[in-house]
């Protein structure tokens, strides 16, 4: 089932991420690229219709057989929903309604998060700003895979087995590397998304909520568009810190695969990273970059050089300031 991945440790380095002095540079040479940075206002209407499209889809799964509900589940459902936390992702950075607003954001979040069936928006929002300021940084960003996943995971089967379950990785993550106390955020978002799912129960039955969760699990497991997990920040060429893919699944994901662009410019919506590349593509257009995010994942599986430990690791200096 393939040979044991030699590598026993993650990449470290003792330089900065390159994402603060590229986005100084790029602005220096384009400052109109600022022009770019402030809310989508397209973003509110699209969830909504999102939502709107799941809930339609819980009063159909609700009378199928379950043959059908299982296969809706993986076809349409666990699209839906990794699409769905990638518009949470967008919200975190408070793309909605913007940086004057911060709060109708983090409520919005938990809003879309309700067909995702499981209360995650406010916490994804104080580590994902983490994984920004401190990439790569030990202890802090949750990102990056535990020892265990590295020493455990690293052969073949194992490595496809990883996938399969890294919702449950990433849900387990940061109470392990960088555990934080519970906010008054998350304990709303935990109440809200138990009277959703406990509502949607008592109102439809177990066939919409099967279809809700396991969507959410599959759709971030083994599925084509979960590749973006592994090609955003694993190593497959050394030294390469953050990669970018620019095929068309991102028409499902708000263009997360703009990856490079989205970490130099972070408060730029995601609509809008294709212009950030056009305007600037001497930065972009020589850095490593992906055009299939299924390939991603076979090859991550089938090279014998890749583990969960293909990350690049740096020791923070000084105090770590954390939200």
């Amino acid at each position: 089932m393939g040979n044991r991945v030699p590598r026993d440790d993650y990449e470290w380095v003792y330089t900065e991420q390159p994402h603060a002095d590229r986005r100084k540079e790029i602005l220096a040479k384009y400052p109109q690229i600022k022009t770019l940075m402030g809310p989508d206002p397209r973003l509110k209407w699209i969830v909504c219709v999102m939502v709107a499209v799941q809930l339609l889809a819980f009063y159909v799964v609700k009378d199928l057989e379950w043959k059908w509900v299982v296969f809706w589940t993986y076809a349409f459902g666990s699209c839906i929903n990794h699409s769905m936390t990638l518009a949470i992702h967008e919200i975190s950075h408070n793309t909605a309604f913007g940086n004057n607003r911060a709060l109708w954001n983090r409520y919005f979040a938990m809003f879309a998060n309700l067909p995702v069936g499981l209360p995650y928006s406010a916490s994804f929002k104080r580590y994902h700003l983490d994984h920004h300021r401190y990439l790569g940084g030990d202890g802090v960003d949750v990102d990056i895979p535990t020892h265990f996943e590295g020493f455990f995971f690293c052969t073949r089967f194992r490595k496809f087995i990883w996938i399969i379950l890294q919702p449950l990785f990433y849900a387990v993550r940061p109470l392990c590397i960088n555990p934080k106390p519970f906010s008054q955020l998350e304990v709303i978002n935990v109440l809200l998304q138990l009277c959703f799912d406990l509502l949607l129960y008592w109102m439809w039955g177990s066939k919409p909520l099967v279809y809700m969760l396991a969507g959410s699990m599959l759709g971030m497991g083994l599925h084509p568009i979960s590749g973006h997990f592994i090609a955003e920040h694993y190593m497959f060429l050394k030294g390469h810190e953050t990669y970018s893919y620019y095929g068309p699944l991102n028409l499902l994901t708000f263009n997360v695969g703009y990856h490079n662009e989205h970490h130099d410019f972070p408060s730029i919506p995601g609509c809008r990273l294709p212009m950030v590349k056009e305007i600037a593509a001497e930065y972009y257009d020589e850095l490593p970059q992906y055009s299939s995010w299924v390939k991603v994942l076979f090859d991550f599986i089938m090279d014998d050089s890749l583990s969960p430990y293909s990350r690049i690791k740096r020791k923070l200096k000084g105090d770590v300031k954390q939200e």
